[in-house]
């Protein structure tokens, strides 16, 4: 039996209800949740997903050593072809990306973040799965995050794609400080929120990634869009398109 994606299932699932106790039992919260909900399916009919230009490339950095994102700026020579593990520019996954890019332009017409990605988990073989970067805006940054262990150790990103547990981080440097373990891209960013994207049967199909150069940036309504952002994707195609298959 599935159970259509709401606010307090959501809280409940990522385990945020608990730090978000004075949020989670405020009604303009849930209201400003519900707005954004509304607004966000009414952009993401079946014509906007036809119509909407999407990107199967993109740049990325050099990675450093161990896989690190340390080189800052620095991009390789070829782009990433997301047709590969997405297996191929076929139609559904044209939607795919469609929905990824809507949703990616309503949070950055509407937040103050500067940094911001939705990603897909998806199986490259048989022994490795990795989350996989549909839509984005800000600086260039990795495609693919493994999801193993030993790279969740240092990556909210994978942390929160094998575990389901949301991660919302107001203060980087002390996250860091208390043994927090973090990948870092872009040393000017301060505050993160990494949020689990569901199914209907609770399984973790992917991720979203806000960041921002600000502290404690994610309250209030900043706060009450991510959230809302996290809750139509998880009711939406990345839900149903191939999370964890592979092509």
């Amino acid at each position: 039996m599935t159970t259509p994606m709401n606010l307090d299932l959501y809280l409940d699932w990522t385990g945020l209800r608990g730090d978000l106790a004075e949020a989670a039992a405020s009604p303009s919260f849930a209201q400003a949740v519900r707005q954004h909900q509304a607004a966000l399916q009414a952009l993401l009919t079946p014509e906007a997903l036809d119509a909407t230009p999407v990107s199967w490339r993109f740049r990325v950095p050099e990675l450093g050593e161990g896989g690190a994102c340390s080189l800052f700026g620095q991009l390789a020579e070829q782009p990433y072809e997301l047709a590969g593990i997405l297996g191929g520019q076929t139609a559904d996954n044209q939607r795919l990306l469609a929905e990824a890019t809507i949703v990616t332009r309503y949070y950055r017409e509407r937040s103050r973040s500067h940094w911001f990605g939705v990603y897909q988990a998806r199986r490259k073989s048989a022994e490795e799965s990795v989350l996989v970067k549909l839509a984005y805006f800000g600086a260039e940054s990795r495609a693919e995050f493994p999801l193993t262990e030993a790279f969740a150790a240092g990556s909210n990103n994978s942390a929160v794609g094998l575990s389901g547990r949301a991660r919302l981080i107001n203060d980087v440097a002390a996250f860091v400080a208390e043994g927090g373990g973090y990948y870092t891209c872009d040393p000017k960013v301060n505050a993160e929120a990494c949020l689990p994207l569901f199914d209907a049967g609770r399984r973790v199909v992917g991720i979203l990634d806000s960041e921002a150069f600000d502290k404690d940036f994610f309250d209030g309504d900043e706060l009450a869009l991510v959230v809302a952002v996290a809750i139509t994707l998880s009711g939406g195609l990345i839900a149903r398109s191939g999370a964890r298959s592979g092509a």
